[in-house]
């Protein structure tokens, strides 16, 4: 098993072993969890595919759930960078989709080292499998997303507004992306079908809150 980083490695040098550890251990988990599922994944199996101990995989994720939230995060701050290019005046939700499709269809000419579509294609596969990841992707933390949309806004991660916009939001992704996993058994899906799923699931949604009257 490697052993620590040792404190007399150059500063670069020594983040970019933390980085490929931290890498590993997420492309150990994506391995596992796509072959066996999340549920039947365990912390000491991760650690053993990437060659480290657990002690050292704790050092990196608190939890299994934490490694594989990883996975989402990848993707999180490469949207945040899209919804950071849009218009401001753009209706928040419509800047979402915007923002996450052009994310999704960008990951086909994505290099080594970025986030490729087959990786993740492998992501949404792995947290729609499970009802425990679907609940954690689902919750309002302060991620890359979220907060350049409380700046879009101009509120504090705290307001409840951009709790609410948030929490939509993930509810037309999670619909989305089930329905594709009911319809097709994720078997020949592509990232392209998960985009194009994503933007007809907003369409529809836009559909039924359009011209709902406001209380008085």
């Amino acid at each position: 098993m490697p052993g620590d980083v040792g404190d007399s490695l150059p500063i670069g040098l020594r983040e970019r072993k933390k980085q490929r550890t931290r890498t590993t251990l997420i492309d150990a988990a994506i391995e596992l969890c796509e072959r066996q599922g999340f549920e039947q994944t365990t912390v000491e199996q991760i650690a053993a595919i990437a060659d480290v101990s657990p002690r050292t995989f704790s050092r990196y994720f608190a939890t299994k759930e934490a490694v594989c939230l990883a996975l989402v995060d990848d993707a999180v701050d490469v949207a945040a960078l899209e919804l950071a290019r849009l218009p401001t005046d753009m209706n928040h939700l419509e800047a979402l989709c915007c923002a996450s499709v052009t994310m999704y269809r960008n990951t086909k000419h994505a290099g080594a080292g970025e986030l490729t579509a087959p990786r993740l294609m492998s992501t949404l596969r792995i947290i729609m499998s499970s009802s425990t990841l679907r609940q954690a992707t689902v919750e309002f933390r302060p991620h890359a997303v979220n907060i350049e949309l409380a700046s879009r806004m101009g509120v504090d991660l705290d307001d409840r507004g951009l709790r609410m916009v948030a929490a939509v939001w993930g509810s037309i992704i999670m619909a989305a992306l089930a329905d594709l996993g009911m319809d097709t058994e994720w078997r020949g899906v592509d990232i392209d079908d998960a985009a194009d799923r994503i933007e007809e699931t907003f369409v529809q949604f836009a559909g039924l809150i359009d011209g709902v009257a406001q209380p008085v």
